[in-house]
């Protein structure tokens, strides 16, 4: 196990000639080295002055130094030297984390970095941005590989930052134990449009993960792949996380499966840390020693919502929001004939059903589409049974002469104490009404939607505040023909934008602020691959990110196994362009995969 320490003065010379080892390992000739050397030593009044730091193998053994130096808001990465017996053992990216951390410290809110050619792939995969300011000689400390004979330095920047104050808010700013039961949430509200035994969910659960930014423990209800956990911490910076899998066989209920285990119930809730479930239930209000409140989500039904949103409207304040016309119908036949005479006046009509999960028990319906499925009663014998509210269809934003996003979300959250919290805003990827991924990070939110998004979202915040509800939440909304967002409904639990928001959150603090984040739940693979070739996949991926200078960590798993197999992913970058390109690359790369098997 290698960890930082400070150096010692008395450690000068033996770190001068560690980085005079490292330097040469790159191929400098006599000559150049003998020109750098001076630049290179570290002196014994350096070690304090230039804030030196060791990496120290387990043996007690020296294997790399780092220093941070100058003075606050702007430092410079002075030193970065790995021995070259452990190169390619993460002792470079150990170090360069901890000059970041304590950049973040000291107050330093710009840090420069001077590199050779050859380094710029380990900057770039760091996260430093390469900037037009012109660089130092080759023969500066901060550049590890250097070509022999010196060439032009790039330079890099990174712009250190404090965890997010809404992330301190969310966990105490330290770690937590993660409850993967998104099977048990689902469940308490007995919808038929999901799947009894919750196998989607089960999938879903690996989210746990991302429940906040730096977990101590995932207890989840099915076995996940070894390899998956060891690449999430390695991407994220994560060390001794405690799983805890394989649960449940089939029902739904992982806090009574953890109770059930007296043992394990006492480890997580007795860990002094919080315990972070997908969504409340009462079941994880007992694990939890928490009080269940009767009707604390009441509001996940989608016509409880779309009350609320109106009470909030009646008082004035929001110009930019409208709320679709919603009726609950008495009946399915009901529905059939309130769903011919839209039709028959031309009108689209949105079906929803009283609970769901990623758009199950949605269904948009345009006329065209309601005559092709053969009427509107041909339409209700197709869809789930349970009760029914059928919606004002809201029109896309075509009007506005632009391309700009349909479906946005905000999230937020009440902490324990009734304050809301607001978390941001983000664009969702809807399909045919089924959610399919989001994008976070700055600038993600046009302009004309962001200040009624947030003006909404924190009003809909209090509002749960005050009914008692405790925990996270999002506003989903549609944006219109006029440039006005229509809230659609609240989901009170984490959702996909908000494991977003937790990754974002944990990036930018491991690696400098400004990162984009998309989550993408389903990436179809090729083909089903054994646990050992889906580690070498992911781990394939994770590289090729890391040439473009984006980020990949595998989010979902266990869909890898089933009989058509697919991938949940997160990817981060600092611009849109190489976001979408290392998406693409995900995605082109996971369905490749089959063709390893020759054609079929």
């Amino acid at each position: 196990m290698v960890k930082v320490r400070a150096a010692r003065p008395a450690e000068a010379e033996d770190l001068t000639g560690l980085v005079m080892r490292s330097k040469a390992h790159w191929g400098y000739d006599a000559a150049f080295l003998a020109a750098c050397a001076p630049e290179l030593r570290i002196r014994a009044g350096d070690v304090t002055a230039r804030r030196v730091v060791v990496a120290e193998n387990g043996r007690g053994e020296v294997v790399g130094v780092a220093s941070l130096e100058g003075t606050p808001p702007r430092a410079e990465l002075g030193l970065l030297f790995v021995e070259p017996s452990a190169v390619g053992q993460g002792v470079g990216r150990l170090l360069y984390r901890d000059v970041l951390r304590r950049a973040v410290e000291l107050g330093v809110r710009r840090l420069v970095i001077d590199s050779d050619p050859h380094a710029t792939g380990f900057y770039r995969a760091m996260g430093a941005v390469p900037v037009a300011e012109p660089a130092a000689s080759a023969a500066s400390p901060a550049a590890p590989a250097a070509e022999a004979g010196g060439t032009a330095l790039v330079r890099f920047e990174a712009a250190p930052v404090p965890l997010a104050d809404w992330a301190r808010a969310w966990t105490g700013g330290g770690r937590a134990v993660h409850l993967g039961n998104v099977g048990e949430f689902n469940a308490q509200f007995a919808d038929a449009t999901l799947d009894r035994e919750q196998r989607p969910a089960h999938h879903y659960a690996c989210l746990a993960a991302f429940y906040s930014p730096y977990p101590a423990a995932l207890v989840l209800p099915r076995p996940v792949p070894r390899g998956w956990t060891e690449l999430v911490c390695r991407q994220l910076g994560w060390t001794g996380v405690e799983v805890y899998d394989g649960l449940l066989d089939a029902d739904p209920g992982l806090a009574e499966a953890v109770r059930a285990r007296p043992a394990l119930a006492a480890l997580l809730t007795g860990s002094g840390l919080p315990l972070v479930p997908w969504g409340r239930t009462r079941a994880f209000g007992r694990l939890a020693g928490r009080p269940w409140r009767d009707g604390e989500l009441r509001y996940e039904s989608k016509s409880a919502a779309h009350g609320l949103f109106g009470r909030i409207l009646a008082d004035g304040g929001h110009p930019g929001i409208v709320l679709p016309r919603q009726w609950r119908v008495d009946g399915r036949w009901a529905a059939a004939r309130m769903l011919a005479a839209r039709t028959r006046a031309g009108e689209s009509t949105v079906l929803k059903s009283e609970h769901g999960v990623g758009g199950s028990g949605t269904t948009v319906l345009t006329p065209a589409r309601v005559r092709a499925a053969g009427g509107a009663r041909a339409v209700l014998r197709r869809l789930p049974r349970g009760p029914l509210l059928v919606e004002e269809y809201v029109g896309g934003a075509a009007s506005r002469g632009d391309e700009g996003p349909r479906d946005l979300t905000y999230d937020g959250f009440v902490d324990e104490a009734g304050r809301a919290h607001e978390v941001g805003g983000a664009v969702m990827e809807v399909a045919d009404g089924c959610y399919r991924g989001a994008t976070v990070g700055p600038g993600v939110v046009p302009g004309w939607a962001e200040k009624s998004l947030i003006a909404f979202g924190a009003a809909v915040g209090r509002e749960l505040a005050d009914s008692g509800y405790r925990g996270w939440f999002d506003v989903d909304f549609v944006a219109d023909g006029t440039g006005r967002l229509a809230p659609t409904e609240t989901n009170l639990r984490l959702t996909g934008p908000s494991i977003a928001f937790m990754v974002a959150a944990r990036l930018d603090a491991l690696r400098g602020a400004g990162h984009l984040v998309r989550i993408s739940d389903r990436v179809e693979l090729g083909a089903r691959l054994p646990e050992a070739q889906l580690d070498e996949l992911c781990a394939a991926l994770a590289r090729g990110c890391a040439e473009l200078g984006a980020v990949f960590v595998p989010a979902i798993p266990t869909g890898a196994f089933e009989p058509a197999p697919w991938l949940g992913v997160l990817v981060a970058a600092r611009g849109r362009e190489v976001l979408d390109a290392a998406e693409a690359l995900v995605r082109a790369e996971a369905l490749a995969v089959g063709a390893m098997f020759g054609p079929t």
